[in-house]
């Protein structure tokens, strides 16, 4: 029986990574607008006015030639920062991607470089990363999975220093139905973990906890949460923690490429407080326009 190519590390936990953080539009206003050209040419112009009425956005271009895996990718930011992306997938060999991002602030004279090596095949995803300009910086991470069950690690390299900066591993199992991942990041000085279940083609649940040995509370973050499909076109998700902030979020399809979501978070220890305002409890929406 032949194994899949099993997550990345940074995609372990994703399912009910997704569940908890992903479609909560709490933090202001958000529009997104992305058309496609004939000639694979992706445009997407992004904005969102936040909670303390800053405006931030960026312009995309993002251009796909499937036929030799090169992927060129162009974005500049309200804060002047230029973006540039270029991806080779399976050009050198089968299973490999190279990946270059640079970013350049030419107000501040910033700038940074990571190049990024991808190798995935049957049972084993593993990646290696430098950051150019800061260190110089080596990491790298694999994961490698056998019959639903996966195991990974992490590890960063300062080229300058000479020294382990960074490490991290993982254990988990994954099925089509649920999945299962413990995490021990920070050097192993913070321990995560998350559970995603699918219930049935309509419900989903999912949970995380999180303990940090170096927190003077000496306590374990916990956060619960679930979605629901109300029909094709759309799905509710409520989620909350243990310092009692509980999330709403529903999402509508109005039409084919046409999305609108809204959120609302609410600090349950402070409802009836009336000095709580914005610090408190949050509220937003956002809306996507494809074609």
């Amino acid at each position: 029986m032949s194994q899949p190519v099993p997550p990345s590390w940074k995609d372990l936990g994703k399912s009910a990574g997704d569940l908890l953080q992903k479609d909560y539009p709490i933090q202001g206003a958000s529009l997104e607008v992305k058309t496609l050209t004939p000639s694979n040419v992706t445009f997407k112009v992004q904005g969102q006015r936040n909670q303390d009425a800053t405006i931030n956005g960026d312009i995309e271009g993002k251009y796909v030639d499937f036929k030799n895996g090169l992927t060129v990718t162009q974005a500049w930011t309200t804060t002047n920062l230029l973006r540039t992306q270029v991806e080779l997938e399976n050009l050198i060999a089968k299973g490999l991607k190279l990946d270059l991002a640079t970013t350049l602030n030419p107000a501040k004279s910033q700038k940074a470089a990571i190049l990024t090596a991808i190798y995935k095949q049957p049972s084993l995803h593993t990646r290696a990363t430098v950051d150019l300009f800061k260190g110089p910086t080596f990491t790298a991470d694999t994961v490698v999975g056998r019959d639903g069950f996966l195991v990974g690690a992490e590890a960063s390299y300062d080229v300058t220093s000479g020294a382990i900066t960074r490490y991290a591993g993982a254990i988990g199992f994954s099925a089509p139905e649920y999945a299962v991942t413990l995490h021990g990041l920070g050097n192993l000085s913070t321990f995560s973990a998350s559970y995603y279940h699918k219930v049935s083609k309509d419900v989903e649940a999912g949970a995380k906890a999180i303990y940090d040995t170096k927190s003077t509370l000496n306590g374990v973050s916990l956060e619960v949460g679930a979605k629901t499909y109300l029909d094709n076109a759309a799905f509710i998700k409520t989620k909350i923690n243990n310092s009692g902030v509980l999330c709403l979020g529903y999402t509508q399809a109005l039409r084919p490429g046409v999305k609108a979501a809204f959120g609302l978070a609410l600090d349950t220890t402070r409802i009836n407080d009336p000095t709580a305002g914005q610090a408190a409890h949050k509220v937003g929406a956002s809306f996507t326009f494809n074609s």
